[in-house]
């Protein structure tokens, strides 16, 4: 029989024997909703501290081990109290859900707005948050490469957007294949 046999058995019969009692003794402790999780992460310290558990009477530092766990938890859980009390002092930032609200041009916010979402992220990137393309890389999970490509790609998309907007230059007159056309 290999060790790793040997332990698997092992916490598998400790298991069974604490399992009852570790989880009357999470219930009186914490919300019904929270035993189970608190369970599995109190069986999995004992997975990884197996060698440390004794073999005579082991459900008292199990026990401990759930104690800890309990504590972590509440902890935890005040912690996140104390945060959702500072963020709800902070004045609410104001979220700009369509792109285009966040710019002035409105030519450049419609030709962004014509753009495939992803070429809109890579170009906020790299013009709002000023990345360079081994940052964007990085923030996308990919490589400096790709996002140069892409990046190249994304601008000249918008450039062509943009050109395809622009309305004919103050004082010109238009030709007259122009003016045939248009009658």
């Amino acid at each position: 029989m290999s060790s790793g046999t040997e332990r698997r058995d092992r916490f598998e019969s400790l298991a069974a024997e604490v399992y009852e009692p570790l989880q009357r003794y999470l219930r009186r402790r914490v919300a019904t909703d929270d035993v189970a999780d608190l369970l599995n992460e109190t069986l999995t310290v004992i997975w990884r501290r197996l060698d440390d558990v004794p073999t005579e009477a082991p459900l008292a530092w199990c026990y401990a081990v759930a104690r800890r766990v309990v504590s972590n938890h509440r902890r935890s859980a005040q912690r996140r109290i104390r945060l959702i009390g500072r963020l709800e002092a902070e004045p609410a930032p104001h979220v700009i859900l369509d792109p285009a609200e966040a710019l002035s041009d409105p030519e450049l916010a419609a030709a962004l707005v014509e753009l495939s979402p992803a070429d809109q992220e890579i170009l906020r990137l790299w013009a709002w948050e000023q990345l360079e393309p081994r940052e964007i890389a990085q923030a996308l999970g990919s490589t400096p490469n790709a996002v140069s490509l892409r990046l190249g790609r994304a601008r000249k998309k918008l450039a062509d957007a943009l050109s395809r907007q622009d309305p004919p230059a103050a004082g010109h007159k238009p030709d007259r294949h122009t003016e045939e056309h248009q009658r």
